[in-house]
Formats: C-alpha cells, sequence, structure tokens
C-alpha cells in the first residue's frame, strides 16, 4: 500500500524530474526480440522522496506473466533466468492483467507525488521498455502511466558514476548488497536497479539545487504550455492533477 508522502516532498518530487516520477521497472524474457518474444516476469519498484529530497527504494509489484498466444521461447534465455514458463505450480497470469495491476499501483504513486506521468528506470532501460510496450500494444492496454519512449538508464548512470556498467559490479563498487542466486528475477533486478539510481541521484543532490538556482534565475519554473502539447498524444492517458507545475 502506497504512503501518502510529505507535503514537502511531493512539491519536490514533482520538480526533480519535470513532472515525472521515476519507478524502476525490469521484465525476464523469453528471448531479445520484444515483438515477437515471451514477457515471463515483470516488476516495477517505487522510488519514493522525503522531505529533504532524499530519495529512496519504494514498494515492490512483481508478477510472473504466462506466454502470449505465438509467444517464442527462447531456450538459451531461459536457461539463463531459470523460468519454466509452463510448470504446473507457476503463479502467472495473462499479460493484460499483470500490466494492469502494474499500472493502477504506478498510477496511484503519480497522483500521490503530484507528478504528470511516470518515467521508466531501468539497467539497460530500453529493452525493458522495448518489452513493456509491445504487450501493452499486443493486450491493448488502457491508461498506461509511462512514457512512451524516454527513459532513464542505470547502466549509463552507474557508468559515469561509478565505473561499471554491470549491474552486478555497480552494485558492489557502490557498497550495496548484491546476492547471485537472486539475479535474473525481475523482482530482485529492478529493487537493484532502484538502488543504483537513488544512491546516484542522492549524491547528486548538491548539483541539482545548483541547476535548480540557475534555472530560477533563467526564469525556468515551468515546462511552457506549448511544449507540453508537442509531446505523444498518448501519453495522455488522464489528466494532469490541477495546479501543476511542470
Amino acid at each position: 500500500m502506497l504512503m501518502t508522502p510529505p507535503h514537502e516532498a511531493v512539491a519536490l518530487m514533482a520538480r526533480r524530474f519535470r513532472g515525472f516520477l521515476p519507478v524502476s521497472v525490469d521484465v525476464e524474457t523469453g528471448g531479445f526480440r520484444a515483438a515477437t518474444d515471451a514477457l515471463l516476469e515483470v516488476a516495477a519498484v517505487l522510488i519514493d522522496m522525503d522531505a529533504d529530497g532524499k530519495l529512496t527504494r519504494g514498494a515492490t509489484h512483481s508478477y510472473h506473466v504466462k506466454p502470449f498466444e505465438g509467444a517464442r521461447l527462447d531456450p538459451a534465455s531461459l536457461s539463463i533466468t531459470g523460468i519454466d514458463p509452463h510448470h504446473p505450480l507457476r503463479p502467472a497470469l495473462p499479460e493484460g492483467d499483470a500490466l494492469q495491476r502494474i499500472f493502477r499501483e504506478v498510477r496511484h504513486a503519480v497522483r500521490a507525488y503530484n507528478c504528470r506521468r511516470a518515467i521508466l528506470v531501468g539497467h539497460n532501460a530500453a529493452f525493458d521498455l522495448a518489452f513493456l510496450n509491445a504487450a501493452v500494444t499486443r493486450a491493448d492496454v488502457k491508461r498506461n502511466p509511462f512514457h512512451p519512449f524516454s527513459c532513464f538508464d542505470t547502466a549509463t548512470l552507474a557508468g559515469a558514476a561509478l565505473g561499471q556498467t554491470v549491474l552486478a559490479k555497480a552494485v558492489t563498487v557502490a557498497g550495496l548488497e548484491w546476492d547471485p542466486s537472486s539475479a535474473h528475477c525481475a523482482a530482485y533486478d529492478a529493487e537493484r536497479s532502484a538502488d543504483i539510481f537513488c544512491l546516484i541521484c542522492n549524491r547528486f543532490r548538491d548539483s541539482y539545487r545548483e541547476a535548480e538556482e540557475r534555472a530560477r534565475a533563467l526564469g525556468w519554473l515551468s515546462v511552457p504550455a506549448t511544449e507540453a502539447a508537442t509531446e505523444d498524444p498518448q501519453m495522455e492517458t488522464e489528466p494532469p492533477p490541477p495546479g501543476l507545475d511542470i
């Protein structure tokens, strides 16, 4: 259950990423081709903020997913993840059901932080976003809270801040715990990606505050309405909260 964030945190989060709420996402799949290969697990980890602007990992929402009809299952990919898509005790949901449950929680968080939209955080995020978008289209899922093409890639962030682009190595050099036996589980990988994202963003808080002061001096306090109007109309699945300044 989403905890109500402090009032100060709501204002800070709505400004921190231009009205977009970062949410860490990881998928486990039956291959590398989003259009043809099965989505087998999906996890979303919410990102919270305290009254001082510090980011922390929030609630995890994760589901096993049934392969869609005609989905390709690459044996090499399954050997890496250790997933048996047809195991009789595997509690899997159809793609549409799993995504609707995830999206419901993300929309609640977006509203709680007075944000306009969610933005995917992922390790090699383009991969996760491609599979998410393909499943949304395939299952005709409505009210997708995520930006359709923008994302935050923790591989890039970790490479710049920590000198490591492999998730396990980035987590380790950051001084966080890494359990190899839990890797290639969507929930675990999404949580570790969220941890890396929070750690790096928190280390850059002073840099952000300085940049925000310069932006304020330049009069860049909000996104002009004309700029918002040029974004993908598919993003506007529900109206932004009243009074939102992005």
